[in-house]
């Protein structure tokens, strides 16, 4: 019985120590540092635990770069009246996005700032 119950509060811990774990928080970005971004959806992704927007934006040279862009969690986002279709490739969109502390281009939707999807606020007010 005491080696069931061992088992048992072991395997409870890893249950709940492995996502936590893998969760990066808000520490992978500069909340100091935010860009503005107009360019192409590629690619939008419904999922947990962060839904992703993929855009190619043209630099100053003309020169398309990939951008990742996270928002909330499905369940957080559908609040405020986004969904699976929300985007779709070829959309236009302009976001301002809080970049990645690393360089890399990736950000997170600020939540505070306006997206622009197709020339119109989004979500629709």
């Amino acid at each position: 019985m005491k080696r069931k119950t061992t088992i048992l509060l072991l395997g409870l811990v890893l249950a709940v120590s492995i996502p936590v774990s893998a969760h990066h928080g808000n520490a992978a970005f500069d909340y100091d540092k935010k860009v503005t971004l107009s360019g192409t959806v590629t690619q939008w992704i419904w999922a947990n635990p962060h839904c992703l927007l993929k855009v190619d934006v043209k630099d100053e040279t003309g020169e398309v770069k990939h951008w990742i862009i996270e928002a909330g969690t499905p369940a957080d986002i559908s609040r405020q009246e986004w969904s699976h279709s929300s985007f779709k490739p070829g959309d236009e969109v302009t976001v301002t996005v809080i970049v990645a502390k690393n360089g890399q281009r990736i950000g997170r939707f600020t939540g505070k700032d306006p997206v622009i999807l197709n020339g119109k606020p989004f979500p629709p007010e």
